[in-house]
């Protein structure tokens, strides 16, 4: 275990500003997947719970199509199939997109997360409390404003408990990006495995580097709930 980090612990965490170490890696797909997510759930969580069927089912139906099919399926479609069609390589800024693996697999990541974000989201936004909605609408508040200033700030810190496991689970997820050729940490540690046949210390240490990443994680959120969830703790006099 020595040798192998004395050996290789460059390229599972330092960075020399040009290429990113594994670590580095896994943390930037990881950041840029739930910024893109959670920027487009919001508005989708709105779409999903609104009484207009137009609005609502085409947002249903994505959400539907990428939870229901396996994260790893859809970044082959992303990353082999959609770049195998004529329209995407005629055209020069669909070529050069999608010929990237990094850029295939931050749009699989990024939808995927998404879709699962705005089901939590919409979920949060049926069940505010009846009695905020009335009171907003007694204040003379428009729509727009119920929407912007009560519901969603209300739904977003009811739903950051639920929130925290989607991001636990979108870290889980990033060890499929080695299949198109991102060198995140698993993509290091079977480099390291295929270079000493060293197995149980090469993905021992990433283990390790994805249970810190999820341990710092869960501290995070906690501190999250702590803050913005103060409210609904027992009141004691």
């Amino acid at each position: 275990m020595i040798e192998i980090i004395q050996e290789y612990w460059q390229a599972y965490l330092w960075s020399d500003g040009v290429h990113l170490s594994g670590l580095a890696m896994t943390l930037w797909l990881l950041v840029i997947s739930i910024a893109i997510g959670f920027v487009l759930s919001v508005p989708l969580a709105v779409a999903r719970v609104s009484k207009n069927p137009y609005l609502r089912g085409p947002v249903w139906f994505y959400t539907y199509v990428f939870r229901g099919t396996p994260l790893y399926i859809q970044l082959l479609i992303f990353y082999s199939g959609v770049y195998s069609l004529n329209v995407v390589q005629s055209h020069d800024l669909l070529n050069a997109f999608f010929r990237e693996g990094f850029n295939c697999t931050v749009l699989a990541f990024a939808l995927n997360t998404c879709a699962y974000t705005t089901e939590i989201f919409a979920g949060a936004i049926k069940a505010t409390p009846y009695g905020e909605i009335e009171a907003a609408r007694a204040y003379g508040m428009s729509k727009f404003t119920l929407y912007r200033r009560v519901i969603i700030p209300s739904a977003l810190r009811r739903a950051l408990p639920f929130y925290s496991n989607e991001v636990i689970l979108m870290l889980h997820a990033t060890t499929v990006a080695f299949t198109a050729t991102v060198p995140d940490i698993l993509k290091v540690a079977r480099d390291v495995n295929s270079a000493t046949y060293a197995s149980f210390e090469a993905f021992g240490i990433a283990a390790a580097l994805y249970a810190c990443i999820a341990f710092f994680l869960v501290w995070l959120f906690r501190r999250c709930e702590m803050h913005w969830l103060a409210f609904l703790k027992p009141q004691t006099h």
